[in-house]
């Protein structure tokens, strides 16, 4: 790259800097497309005949448009995983989500055998009361009781956890 080059380069930056800004809206996002706009700019020289100013320009906006899409691209992408690979993973969700197994399975295994026995063939595995009793060889109103007070200590025991899990 010439001096004369170097020098206009110089000079344009701080005026680029504010159309990088006027088109992001935020200072990190504008650094960012000043900065590929300038790594773009000393790769390859202006076209002949072409201003340097004006073609800055046009390159910081046309890499512009390019990242819009691309972010386009992949908030859809994020809104719908059947559109990617389906490797798409909500960190936040997924942390929560195995917090709140490990609480439900620590407060299951606190339950006497009878009831966690008919709350995992009720809640989990989608057995009828009539279809417990059945399996179970109790009657029916047994599972109904034994279930009722299962769900309350269950309750109960998730309550004392979110309680503890609390700041």
């Amino acid at each position: 790259m010439n001096q004369e080059l170097n020098q206009e380069l110089k000079q344009l930056l701080p005026g680029l800097r504010r159309f990088a800004y006027s088109l992001t809206g935020t200072v990190p996002d504008a650094d960012d497309l000043l900065q590929g706009t300038v790594e773009k700019l000393l790769r390859r020289a202006p076209p002949e005949g072409v201003e340097l100013n004006r073609w800055a320009f046009r390159v910081c906006r046309n890499l512009w448009i390019d990242e819009c899409r691309s972010r386009k691209v992949r908030h859809e992408a994020a809104q719908k995983p059947e559109l990617s690979d389906g490797h798409i993973v909500d960190g936040e969700h997924a942390t929560i989500s195995q917090i709140e197994f490990e609480q439900v399975n620590a407060a299951m295994a606190r339950l006497p055998a009878g009831q966690r026995e008919i709350i995992s063939l009720v809640a989990l595995h989608g057995l009828s009361y009539q279809e417990v009793s059945d399996t179970l060889e109790v009657p029916k109103g047994t599972v109904m009781s034994r279930l009722a007070r299962a769900r309350v200590a269950l309750s109960a025991l998730l309550n004392v956890e979110s309680a503890r899990a609390l700041p």
